[in-house]
């Protein structure tokens, strides 16, 4: 009998070395190449190449928090945005892009507002939420929109 074991491609986010991954087993995943933890919670913060790279080649879904510095509201959600993330681990990524640093990638992705979350699934916008959130709201969307 041959048993099939769900794997999915997961890009790491430290040498941005793709790893083929046992699904069961997203939480233990380190990276084959640099042994660091392949999705282990933490927030990633994203410049252009970096989420290019995820949205391009990693299987999990990602949500991304576009934000600035100078935001007051940005900075009110950053710790619930850090609990959602914790939360959501391993089967969903979250990453912060500083529109600020690089605002050709809030052009890009059509951020008009900050805070704004967007949510990807195969690199493919899912959904988007403006304003900042607590963390139960943030991982409850998430989920109600991966289903």
């Amino acid at each position: 009998m041959l048993i099939v074991v769900p794997m999915k491609h997961l890009l790491c986010p430290s040498c941005t070395a793709v790893n083929r991954v046992d699904e069961s087993r997203l939480d233990k995943a380190v990276c084959g190449k640099c042994a660091r933890p392949l999705a282990d919670g933490g927030v990633l913060h994203l410049d252009a190449k970096r989420l290019d790279a995820l949205l391009a080649r990693d299987e999990l879904p990602l949500l991304v928090d576009f934000w600035a510095p100078w935001c007051g509201p940005c900075k009110m959600m950053a710790p619930a945005f850090e609990a959602a993330a914790r939360q959501l681990a391993p089967g969903v990524r979250l990453g912060k892009v500083d529109t600020e640093a690089d605002p050709a990638l809030g052009a890009r992705f059509r951020v008009q507002s900050i805070p704004t979350l967007v949510l990807f699934r195969n690199g493919v916008e899912v959904d988007r939420l403006s304003g900042a959130r607590p963390a139960a709201d943030i991982v409850n969307w998430t989920r109600g929109r991966l289903g």
